[in-house]
């Protein structure tokens, strides 16, 4: 992105919420919805001469999410002690890596307005979230259900250059670790957070400008009108001859605007130094490989799939992989229907929208893939028309039913007897006659989509279409 001779350089930090059942070193639950300071132990808390014990499964989850983003992952890393003082911070230091993180040196590649974009992921590392503090006139309430929450910050390389690149950058990073089934992706719930580092400086210029960092933007939209404000605040500033500070800034959605939170630190004002109470997390190459060889196709690939093996527009591929359930969901539809296409378009339009509309996930379908495969091979072997798939797409919606069951049942079988159809279109020329005349005349063009309609509604939708448009351009020739 550039302004008046200026362009951003910008970074993004991503906290990826593991969705472990119990807390990174304790067994306390991770449950989102539990009341305040339920899900709490002395661990958690902080309390003296209490010891944390790894959760194993958040290991895992780390090294898949690693590999996802094709890091390195280190075969030993550490644990190190990240000293701050802050009320929500129960022991006055939180767990995390430093010079030794689990993942490290890896990219993702996406599209931005078409155009193929790749950033760096500079390290990815394990880390313990902290409690909440709700400020309420002179008291500050603290809940700690959120301490030991486990996080992975997956941390990008300085390579972002507009605020519309940032916003999809981090829905590449959401729609990865959706379908690892690593983290729920929830931004409103908090189980994935953004931080962005910019700055701005002269175009052509090799040194990065001064970066403020906007903390905890929990919604890509957000992302998007943070970044951008905070660019025009930089350029305005540098333009009066003002110094960029180095701090912490929050967005504000009502104001549309960001505010300073506090001066940034630096990583040696963290005081760093190795967690004595943690061992290092030793990782095989057999584990490594094991994990590999058991990640699921993922949405940029699955995309390019779908396009290569089964024609389907750039669009459809990237709508259908958005979400790894709809992407599933598709293909058991596609296999039943051998009708790409068509099933793309069913999903897309029908299927989407009774879902939003009802507020359920694609798995809570009442209509099953393989019912919307069924349907649509039966519009194409001619047993339904489209305006019947219609309805029976309704019943099934509304009953679950499978298509033949509703077709048998509301005798909407389509109409295919030549003869039959004949009978119908006289009886829709005769109560005409007048338009009839004026078709032939020439004195109105254009009438023949009127007698398609009066037939499809004389046979109640079950005329085959296609015979109809012949018969009746037969019988309405000059």
């Amino acid at each position: 992105m550039s302004s008046s001779g200026y362009e951003a350089v910008i970074g993004i930090e991503i906290h990826v919420q593991l969705s472990t059942k119990s807390k990174i070193f304790c067994a306390d639950p991770t449950t989102f919805d539990a009341a305040d300071n339920q899900n709490t132990s002395p661990v958690s808390v902080g309390m003296p001469g209490t010891l944390p014990v790894i959760n194993k499964k958040a290991i895992e989850y780390s090294i898949k999410t690693g590999l996802a983003l094709g890091c390195t992952i280190r075969e030993k890393s550490i644990f190190a002690r990240k000293n701050y003082f802050y009320p929500d911070l129960p022991k006055g230091y939180q767990i995390s890596q430093y010079d030794k993180p689990i993942c490290e040196n890896g990219s993702v590649t996406f599209k931005v307005n078409g155009v193929e974009k790749t950033v760096s992921i500079t390290r990815a590392h394990m880390e313990e979230d902290a409690g909440k503090s709700t400020h309420s006139g002179d008291y500050t309430l603290i809940n700690y259900n959120r301490a030991g929450i486990p996080l992975l910050e997956v941390v990008s390389g300085p390579d972002i250059r507009s605020a519309a690149e940032a916003a999809e950058y981090g829905r590449t990073i959401r729609n990865i670790v959706r379908y690892l089934d690593v983290c729920d992706g929830n931004l409103e719930e908090g189980s994935l957070r953004c931080d962005c580092n910019v700055s701005v400086r002269k175009i052509g210029a090799e040194k990065f400008g001064t970066k403020v960092e906007i903390k905890n933007v929990n919604s890509f939209r957000f992302v998007e009108k943070a970044i951008e404000y905070e660019i025009d605040r930089q350029i305005d500033a540098v333009e009066r001859g003002e110094k960029i500070i180095q701090e912490t800034r929050l967005w504000d959605p009502d104001k549309n605007r960001t505010f300073s939170m506090r001066a940034k630190e630096d990583a040696q004002d963290y005081r760093y130094f190795p967690d004595p109470d943690l061992l290092p997390i030793v990782v095989s190459k057999e584990m490594i490989n094991r994990f590999m060889a058991d990640l699921p196709e993922l949405p940029i690939p699955r995309a390019k799939r779908f396009q290569a093996e089964h024609g389907l527009p750039e669009y459809d591929a990237q709508v259908l992989t958005g979400e790894k359930d709809v992407a599933d969901y598709y293909e058991e539809a596609a296999k039943e229907s051998k009708n790409y296409k068509a099933t793309s378009n069913w999903i897309m339009t029908e299927l989407i929208r009774e879902l939003n509309d009802a507020k359920k996930e694609i798995k809570d379908s009442p209509i099953k893939p393989q019912q919307l495969g069924k349907m649509i091979s039966l519009i194409d072997n001619g047993t339904i028309s489209g305006k019947i798939a219609k309805t029976v797409f309704s019943e099934m919606w509304q009953s679950g039913k499978d298509p033949e069951t509703i077709i048998k049942e509301k005798g909407l079988v389509q109409i295919t007897d030549s003869s039959a159809i004949e009978k119908i279109i006289d009886e829709v020329l005769a109560a005409n006659p007048q338009v009839v005349e004026d078709h032939k005349s020439g004195k109105k063009k254009n009438l023949l989509g009127f007698f398609v309609g009066a037939v499809m509604k004389a046979s109640k939708g079950q005329a085959n279409p296609d015979i109809v448009n012949k018969i009746l351009q037969e019988k309405l020739k000059v």
